[in-house]
């Protein structure tokens, strides 16, 4: 039988070694060792801190390895990582029993070796403590919220220091989920009634059929998912949608599609009657947004695999296009903690991408008709700044609404939505 804290070390491997995403690999792990329900919140807690806050262990673990921690074996760091975040954000686990557990994986793996060495090196953490830096300097703030300087001194630059402050705190707290109720199927009473018959805590949102579920759970494996009754989408990403006003009649793109949440909300508003067009560049992707649809019982949505870069006459024209962007994922840090290892040069094409899709994207417009552009970085080198420089470089659209959605302030995932109007 796998331990818990093995499964842990095994999943975090996983996402650094194969650059996999940390719902994805988790899940996989999970299913793999068919790990008990009750193991699964202790080990989601340890998987998804160590992700957090590796800046912050790594600066930590540092002040007693004399070598850099990229030149000590995988698995012997990673298993002074889980070790180090026990010890120093989980205070109901026993010092003792995260030192134990961690030299026991080193001592059973391949990297036996190491054995006395992760030994000496926790218990040298425990008996001298860590220090923090506690200044304001972009490489203190990196050590202490975990997150890489460039982020930081983006955060800063857009938005200033107090807010920036704010954000990073934000970044290392834990989001709720919450859902779109498909009305085409179900009421928002009826849906959170049936979850709390089965024990789990939902309320209404300010937004007509958005839910939040109070508490962690396996979504997938609700009775109420395979029934199609909702699909999972927070706020920001349902109230932009919502500013298109999709009508029973509306013919409506949407461009990059993938899973497909706001094609769903687009058919659901207009209660499975409007033309939804979902595109996407790769099969595999149009295929997620095809079972979605399928699914929630959505008979009208049409799923094609198109480059959204480049015009297709053959689309004809829409009411209504939606254009959610590649980006950077800046805002969405909180569900994708591995966003923030990436780098500032694997973000260099995005503007570029998110140009050419935006201008493509106005020309599907209908007069009168709206589009609506999306993000979900904080990044406004890919918000306005993108949205700005497409109406000054084009004429007869106008900007209707405009909103960023900040962790802080509106207790979401970060994200950025402009609606355009053709003219």
């Amino acid at each position: 039988m796998v331990s818990q804290r093995k499964t842990a070390v095994d999943a975090l491997l996983s996402v650094g070694e194969n650059y996999g995403y940390s719902n994805i690999v988790l899940a996989n792990i999970f299913a793999k060792n068919n790990i008990k329900d009750t193991d699964k919140p202790f080990i989601t807690a340890l998987f998804y801190g160590v992700l957090d806050r590796k800046i912050t262990l790594d600066y930590a673990i540092s002040q007693f390895v004399k070598k850099p921690l990229s030149k000590i074996a995988p698995i012997t760091v990673t298993a002074l990582r889980i070790a180090a975040y026990q010890i120093m954000f989980m205070d109901k686990v026993p010092n003792s029993a995260a030192v134990n557990e961690s030299v026991n994986i080193v001592k059973n793996s391949k990297e036996k070796y190491n054995t006395a060495f992760v030994n000496a090196v926790l218990r040298n953490f425990i008996r001298r403590g860590v220090t923090l830096p506690e200044d304001k300097s972009v490489k203190s703030l990196s050590v202490k919220y975990s997150c890489p300087e460039w982020i930081i001194e983006s955060l800063l630059s857009d938005y200033g220091i107090e807010k920036a402050l704010s954000v990073l705190e934000y970044y290392l707290t834990v989001p709720d989920i919450t859902v779109r109720v498909n009305n085409t199927l179900i009421s928002d009473e009826e849906f959170i009634e049936a979850l709390n018959k089965n024990g789990i805590k939902a309320i209404s949102c300010d937004i007509l059929h958005a839910v939040t579920i109070c508490e962690g759970i396996d979504i997938k494996n609700l009775d109420l998912y395979k029934k199609g009754y909702f699909h999972v989408q927070d706020l920001p990403s349902q109230i932009s949608v919502s500013k298109l006003n999709v009508k029973p009649e509306y013919r409506v793109l949407d461009m990059c599609a993938s899973p497909g949440g706001k094609s769903f909300t687009a058919a659901e508003s207009a209660v499975n009657k409007a033309k939804i067009v979902s595109c996407d560049f790769y099969e595999n992707r149009v295929k997620l947004i095809r079972d979605g649809a399928e699914r929630l019982r959505l008979k009208n949505i049409e799923c094609i695999v198109c480059d959204s870069r480049e015009f297709n006459s053959l689309l004809g024209t829409f009411d209504a296009v939606i254009c959610d962007v590649p980006c950077s994922g800046l805002g969405v840090i909180r569900r994708k903690p591995e966003i923030k290892y990436k780098t500032d040069l694997d973000f260099d094409e995005l503007k570029i991408t998110q140009t050419a899709i935006l201008n493509n994207a106005l020309k599907y417009l209908k007069p009168g008709g709206r589009l609506l552009y999306s993000t979900c970085t904080l990044r406004r080198a890919e918000n306005d700044c993108i949205v700005r420089d497409c109406l000054d470089k084009n004429s007869g659209y106008e900007l209707e609404y405009e909103h960023t959605f900040f962790p802080d302030t509106d207790n979401t995932d970060g994200f950025y939505c402009a609606v355009i109007k053709s003219r």
